[in-house]
């Protein structure tokens, strides 16, 4: 167990690194300020640590990142048109995405600063109240967020909140995963299973449409281990919008407890990862946006670095009641955990 200071914010606020670890020599370094995780080192085949998630050095590079590990929210992904509706009222939020609202907001949960309530050798526990109107949302939103690093070499994500009125929670982490170290390179040969067999449809600007349909025959097709590379440079109509993957998966889960969602394997470093949920989605980002961002250790991370699998509530959710809802209900308990395993 450590705690270092790691920077301060614009207005003087210390923020601070802390490790949690097994005893298996697996680690997680995270900070309070929007609970981003730093650093992940992990075992390769021959037993060798490597940090394996995209980051930044200082905490100024961190409020310029594209969300590197952070807690993602309020509503995590797109909203179309920045608008909701709900009870009959319509909310009205930032266009932090062109003409839509992504992640929160303008200043979202990746940019605000947590509480530390618990910090053991093995955990780390966060929390943040959300007041009313924040960022156009209703109600105060009271969330723990629980870092676990486990004896089985997983990372943990146990998200609690509750809401004195009803709003909308849609929480998920935004590391980038790279298995073979953050500073390897692009992950083209990295090879991903997902458990879904349909996804929902993107338009251009990356919003869905409502139309959910089979992976049958597309490049979303990962019912069996298969590189992320043929894929992202297929020129499908699903992809080239976005030069590779930024799309909603339907996982093929009960959402009762953290069921099998993906896989994904490293054939250089022999790394496996798998990711466990109890979310009804996992978005699949391939970092098509990276362009020479600045990382740890005086790295540039470019187009493909790392990809995310961030588990959600659908995007656009609030538009198509078909889709699963991230409505909490004031006094109700939202609980959804995560889990990083890797082998």
């Amino acid at each position: 167990m450590s705690k270092k200071l790691f920077g301060k914010t614009p207005e003087g606020v210390e923020i601070y690194l802390f490790t949690i670890e097994n005893s298996k020599g697996m680690k997680a370094e995270i900070i309070n300020y929007g609970g981003i995780v730093v650093s992940l080192y992990v075992p390769d085949k021959n037993g060798r640590m490597d940090d394996v998630v995209l980051g930044c050095d200082s905490l100024e590079d961190y409020s310029k990142s594209p969300y590197f590990g952070a807690i993602i929210g309020r509503h995590a992904n797109r909203i179309e048109n920045a608008v909701f509706e709900l009870n009959g009222k319509e909310y009205r939020l930032a266009k932090n995405d062109g003409n839509n609202h992504l992640h929160g907001g303008i200043k979202g949960f990746d940019k605000v600063v947590w509480d530390v309530l618990e910090h053991s050798g093995n955990s780390l526990k966060l929390h943040y109240l959300s007041h009313d109107g924040e960022e156009g949302y209703p109600g105060n939103l009271d969330i723990t967020v629980t870092y676990s690093v486990t004896e089985d070499n997983a990372l943990s994500i146990d998200y609690k909140a509750k809401s004195d009125a009803d709003t909308v929670v849609n929480l998920t982490n935004h590391s980038y995963f790279n298995l073979s170290g953050h500073s390897s390179g692009d992950i083209l040969k990295h090879q991903l299973k997902i458990n879904a067999d349909r996804f929902t449809v993107n338009n251009e600007e990356c919003i869905p449409t409502g139309e959910i349909i089979s992976v049958e025959g597309t490049p979303m097709d990962f019912r069996e281990l298969k590189p992320l590379g043929p894929g992202i440079q297929s020129g499908s109509i699903h992809v080239k919008h976005f030069n590779g993957y930024d799309h909603n998966f339907v996982l093929n889960v009960s959402g009762k407890e953290p069921e099998f969602a993906a896989e994904v394997f490293d054939p250089a470093s022999g790394r496996r990862m798998k990711v466990y949920t109890t979310k009804p989605g996992v978005q699949l980002y391939t970092g098509n946006q990276l362009n020479q961002i600045a990382g740890k250790g005086g790295i540039r991370y470019g187009r493909w670095s790392g990809f995310c699998l961030e588990t959600q509530f659908f995007p656009n959710a609030m538009k198509h009641k078909h889709f699963p809802s991230p409505v909490l209900k004031a006094g109700e308990l939202y609980h959804h955990i995560t889990v990083y395993k890797f082998e």
